[in-house]
């Protein structure tokens, strides 16, 4: 063999050489990846209807009419058994409203579609349990009578997963009672965002932010409020014009909300 090699010209020896690497190649290129490919998905105002129904139907107190709108965010990602290929990914890391991540940081319970969007789901409705908690206990320590008679019931459809907590707490103090002050808690602005919640009013962090933001101005949204965790992965492709506002409690989120209204200093990222 070392005879032959050594008989053949550079370029032939070289392109000899090459050959197995080029078929390495070429098997990669078809052989499915642990990845996952997500864009920017639609945004949910949850003052308003999604898929034609009333996001929050809150009963037990008088709610307010109210203006601006407070859109939660989402990502679309390839499903759990798709196959994900090379080219899947090198396009999707070369791309501004794409991005590429590990499979089971997407779908961390499994393969099986119906076993994910179960769990998504049952991820939402304690989502929804902790929001109302959060946003009647913040209510009540703010002086509104009545709390402990508040029903909340949220819909999003088959939205799944906890991210939109944040907005749903947001939503039902706007509904009940604005800014505190006779005015809406938006300040009639289109406000977006994400972040889970837990029942004493922190806020979490979430993924795919960088695609939400996108998501957010492509829906009308100027104002993002983000997990002050991910600022930076905010910032990564962040729309210019938009601004980031940092968050990690429901009262601190509602004090923002407020200075921006008044026209006084937010913090940012």
């Amino acid at each position: 063999m070392l005879s032959s090699l050594s008989r053949l010209t550079r370029p032939q020896a070289i392109a000899l050489c090459a050959l197995p690497v080029v078929a390495l190649l070429a098997v990669a290129g078809f052989a499915p990846l642990p990845f996952a490919v997500a864009q920017p998905g639609g945004t949910a105002d949850v003052l308003g209807k999604y898929e034609g129904k009333p996001v929050l139907k809150i009963t037990g107190a008088p709610t307010r009419e109210t203006k601006g709108e407070l859109r939660m965010t989402t990502i679309v990602a390839t499903g759990p058994q798709m196959d994900v290929r090379l080219g899947d990914v090198l396009d999707g890391w070369f791309r501004t409203d794409r991005a590429v991540m590990p499979k089971e940081a997407v779908y961390p319970v499994g393969d099986n579609e119906k076993e994910v969007e179960k769990h998504n789901l049952g991820d939402m409705k304690e989502s929804q349990d902790d929001a109302t908690k959060a946003a009647l206990a913040y209510l009540k320590a703010n002086g509104m009578d009545g709390t402990e008679k508040v029903k909340v019931d949220a819909d999003l459809g088959k939205i799944g997963g906890p991210s939109a907590g944040l907005f749903l707490s947001l939503g039902i103090i706007d509904k009940l009672d604005g800014d505190g002050s006779g005015g809406d808690l938006t300040g009639g602005r289109s406000i977006a965002g994400t972040g889970t919640i837990k029942a004493d009013g922190k806020v979490g962090p979430v993924g795919g932010v960088s695609m939400k933001t996108q998501g957010a101005w492509r829906d009308g949204a100027k104002v993002f409020l983000v997990p002050k965790a991910e600022c930076g992965d905010a910032q990564a492709e962040l729309p210019k014009g938009m601004k980031l506002i940092p968050i990690t409690t429901l009262s601190g989120t509602v004090d923002a909300l407020r200075a921006l209204e008044k026209g006084e200093k937010v913090p940012s990222c």
